[in-house]
């Protein structure tokens, strides 16, 4: 199995096509659709909904007006009867109608347009308010992936779900009130008309449902085309797509990809257009044989031609408002299996979180943290990444860890900052599980640095106020942070200052280089009122020069507070007061420099072989 193959055929299990399946999605998933559609906007959906109510009226109406026309003009022509008093008060009354109808599709118009846009902008952010709830694990799963994406979709390509709603409200009412006149006529030519517009009906919705299933088994492949369209096109990856000539492959993985999901969408549509041309056939025979029995009636003279206008008119209107209820029913029946995806995401829950009755992290925190027998392993990967470890990070101390890469170095800080909780032991802070706090405030008493920190495209002081987002407005806190962090020796070159747009993705912005950005970051960090400062490879991008202007600071700015540090540069490490070394996800040594290279073990054996690329 090729690539393409692999990215289309893999992911969640595909839904069977059956109708089974299509009322549990109709019966679960579209009361809590209208519930959010009523949320969005209630007063555009009342004035819709009145609006539908007089539109969909106005079409029997008008044939009936219709009907008293012609049968007056009949009787004025054949038997020179004069016309009534009120025969032009009808013709008046048919334009008030047309032009009441008319008016309504334009009112309608807008009411749908509010709805969607007003659907829209309240799902996305839903969306975005749910995401930001969720913890880390959900983010390194796969599928969780695939589930975001159809439910970022479907909250926002889903509109027709909320116009055909209307419209199945409006075809109900026009449909019911024509096939009444058309029953006390004739309750079998009712039920003909009805009979032959069923297997179009369920020609429609098998059909429907079959593109349900292949959108759901292509959502894997559109995600791997979204993030090869992103490969080819950021400035982040230009340069080795330029220099490893990355471009041809590239643009030939997303045609494969392309190609299989166009031949696979231009064969359903190739057997809707077949399947669904004959069952059509079947609702015109119906609307022909009927409208052609009130042809013959009326030639038998059983009926007037104002009455073969309305009943004409009646089985026409009928006809195509049947049709369109069952197709619109259809529609909404398949579109509720597409927001399974959305509502399943809103439902789920994170598995980290503050219990109901979570106390306030100490102020001041008297013992500190604890790693007692700690283990862990990530969910997707079952291997132990933390091997019973323990140690202890006491109040105004600071903890270098060291180890190569992958020995569960930034696995202590999630664990630590709560991403995460052991699958072994406890974390412990001032002798209470970690657990037992409002993780909120846990947070709020953090301040910490990734060295994959992120990039954002704002604003300066924006980008230093993420660090405590309640000080953004604080102009003296923002300026202060940079300053500890020097990163006020080239925000003051910037030709806006403070108000300098990053970046370049927008106009007017400036990209920074790697070490203005990491200074950038450590001024998030300095801006937090936190009791615990913790920084992975807070240098790395940084120079030697500005590194230890950096670390010359670093003794007073953690003063009073625990510092984790995070680094494979011994000449920063060494400014720890202990040093906590790890191999295989355990602790192998520990203790303060000197004393490390004392005993002349893994430590040693490391910042030697450091030193010795110096010589």
């Amino acid at each position: 199995m090729n690539s393409v193959e692999t990215a289309i055929g893999q992911g969640t299990k595909e839904p069977s096509p059956k109708w089974r399946e299509r009322l549990k999605a109709l019966r679960s998933n579209t009361p809590a659709i209208i519930r959010m559609i009523w949320k969005s906007a209630p007063r555009v959906v009342v004035a819709s909904l009145s609006a539908r109510s007089v539109a969909a009226l106005i079409p029997l109406a008008m044939l009936a007006v219709t009907k008293l026309i012609i049968d007056a003009i009949y009787a004025f022509l054949s038997n020179h009867e004069a016309l009534p008093a009120r025969f032009w008060w009808l013709v008046v009354l048919e334009f008030v109608l047309a032009s009441l109808g008319a008016i309504l599709v334009r009112v309608l118009d807008f009411c749908d347009s509010m709805l969607a846009d007003n659907f829209t902008g309240h799902i996305s952010i839903r969306i975005v308010k749910h995401a930001s709830r969720l913890d880390l694990t959900s983010y390194e799963d796969p599928l969780f992936y695939d589930m975001m994406e159809r439910a970022r979709v479907q909250g926002t390509d889903r509109l027709i779900m909320i116009q055909s709603a209307g419209r199945l409200f409006q075809e109900g009412i026009t449909a019911a009130s024509l096939a009444a006149s058309i029953f006390l006529f004739s309750p079998w030519l009712l039920f003909t008309l009805i009979i032959c517009v069923v297997p179009a009906f369920l020609g429609e919705t098998h059909f429907a449902f079959l593109g349900y299933s292949l959108n759901f088994r292509q959502t894997t492949a559109r995600r791997q085309m979204d993030y090869l369209r992103l490969l080819g096109g950021s400035k982040e990856n230009t340069k080795e797509l330029k220099l490893f000539g990355l471009g041809p492959y590239l643009v030939g993985r997303y045609t494969a990809l392309w190609n299989e999901l166009h031949r696979q969408t231009v064969g359903l549509a190739r057997r809707k257009l077949l399947f669904g041309s004959f069952l059509t056939l079947l609702g015109t025979l119906g609307y022909y044989g009927t409208y052609a029995f009130v042809i013959y009636r009326t030639i038998t003279g059983a009926l007037t031609l104002g009455t073969m206008t309305l009943l004409a008119g009646a089985i026409a209107g009928a006809s195509t408002n049947i049709q369109a209820f069952f197709s619109t029913f259809s529609v909404i029946a398949d579109q509720a299996m597409f927001m399974t995806d959305l509502l399943k995401f809103l439902s789920m829950q994170p598995r980290i979180f503050s219990k109901l009755d979570a106390r306030p992290v100490p102020r001041p925190i008297r013992r500190g943290f604890e790693f007692k027998n700690v283990s862990f392993s990530y969910p997707a990967n079952p291997r132990i990444v933390l091997d019973n470890i323990s140690f202890h990070l006491e109040p105004s101390s600071r903890i270098a860890l060291v180890g190569e890469n992958g020995q569960g170095k930034t696995t202590i800080v999630k664990l630590l900052t709560r991403l995460y909780d052991p699958t072994g032991g406890q974390i412990l802070l001032d002798g209470v599980d970690l657990r037992e706090y409002d993780l909120e405030d846990l947070w709020r008493q953090i301040g910490v640095i990734f060295q994959d920190f992120t990039r954002y495209e704002m604003t300066v002081s924006e980008n230093i106020a993420i660090g405590q987002i309640e000080e953004r407005d604080n102009p003296f806190r923002i300026r202060a942070a940079a300053h500890k962090s020097l990163a006020d020796t080239f925000i003051r070159n910037l030709p806006k200052g403070y108000d300098q747009p990053l970046g370049c993705r927008f106009e007017e912005a400036i990209d920074l280089s790697g070490g203005e950005w990491q200074k950038m970051a450590l001024a998030r960090a300095y801006l937090r009122e936190a009791q615990l400062l913790i920084l992975d490879e807070p240098t790395a991008a940084l120079d030697a020069k500005s590194e230890h202007e950096v670390f010359e600071r670093f003794g007073e700015l953690t003063k009073g507070k625990m510092a984790l540090l995070i680094s494979h540069r011994f000449s920063t490490v060494r400014m720890a007061d202990r040093i906590v070394v790890l191999e295989n996800g355990t602790i192998v040594e520990q203790g303060s420099h000197d004393a490390l290279i004392g005993t002349g073990g893994r430590y040693a054996q490391m910042f030697e072989l450091q030193a010795a690329s110096y010589r």
